[in-house]
């Protein structure tokens, strides 16, 4: 499945439209952007820079979690889901419903069309925020960017089914999980803690449909390395499609710092650094080269 090329990439100031909590030190945060609204894809994302004079001097790369729409359908504003866990993202958790910011994108590639059938979407920490998007589109609920990705003169090319396996440390972490049944998503929770859903790994949960025989037309994983490392082996065992949409550190987002490389299998067998921002975030799953 090939990605989506980007669309041009313009760096301007966004009005907040609102800040609110939606988990334990996890916020969604609505920019008033109609055109990158109307531009970007899944899988893509911007940057944002939110502190208040130069500090912090660079911005933060976050997936678009959805995009808000007016009463015609028309889009308006780009939601982000973010987690806490900085200082550019403690500053993000000070705005407020008419700060600015400084935002560019969209970045990246976005995820290619749907495959016909069911997709599994494995997602640990804040990796499920490229997935509300995503499985809006792909479920055939909502168009995204700037081609029509949503055709009723279609049918059958969209997913038969989307589910979110969902892993995060404790219960109170888990976000957006209303968003995602709201969409038509199912969604399964591992907890490390026990406190809710299974308590282990979220490759367990994809395990144990594997084991079953469940046959997923595509699975797409997003979170910390060690997860999407565990994701490639068993995806590989079991021989299933799989993209990873990355989340390597970044610092300018348009391919100029090299801070993001991931080594990535070429097609001659070699292996070459790759930047993240630019030439994904995605790739497929047995392409990445993970060590350890």
């Amino acid at each position: 499945m090939e990605a989506v090329a980007p669309a041009c990439v313009a760096q301007r100031t966004a009005t907040v439209l609102e800040n609110v909590a939606v988990a334990h030190e996890t916020f969604r945060i609505r920019l008033d952007d109609p055109e990158m609204a109307r531009s970007i894809l899944p899988g893509q994302f911007l940057m944002i820079r939110g502190g208040r004079g130069s500090d912090p001097l660079m911005g933060r790369p976050f997936a678009v979690y959805d995009v808000a729409r007016d009463p015609s359908g028309t889009p308006t504003a780009v939601d982000v889901v973010y987690l806490v866990i900085g200082r550019g993202t403690a500053a993000l958790a000070t705005l407020r419903a008419g700060d600015r910011v400084t935002i560019w994108g969209p970045l990246g590639h976005g995820f290619g069309p749907p495959p016909e059938g069911p997709v599994v979407f494995v997602a640990g920490g804040i990796g499920q925020t490229p997935f509300l998007a995503l499985g809006k589109w792909w479920l055939g609920h909502e168009p995204f960017g700037p081609v029509e990705t949503v055709s009723s003169d279609s049918p059958g090319r969209f997913a038969s089914s989307a589910t979110l396996l969902y892993g995060v440390r404790t219960a109170a972490l888990a976000a957006g999980v209303d968003d995602f049944e709201r969409a038509g998503i199912t969604v399964e929770l591992a907890t490390d803690d026990g406190t809710a859903g299974h308590h282990g790994f979220v490759t367990q949960l994809l395990e144990r449909r594997l084991e079953r025989g469940e046959r997923p037309a595509k699975v797409i994983g997003c979170g910390p390395p060690p997860m999407l490392a565990a994701l490639s082996r068993l995806v590989a065992r079991y021989e299933v499609p799989c993209d990873l949409s990355l989340e390597n550190h970044m610092a300018c987002g348009f391919g100029a710092c090299f801070s993001c490389v991931a080594p990535i299998r070429q097609a001659d067998g070699s292996i070459d650094l790759r930047r993240v921002c630019v030439e994904g975030p995605i790739f497929p799953a047995a392409d990445v080269v993970w060590t350890g």
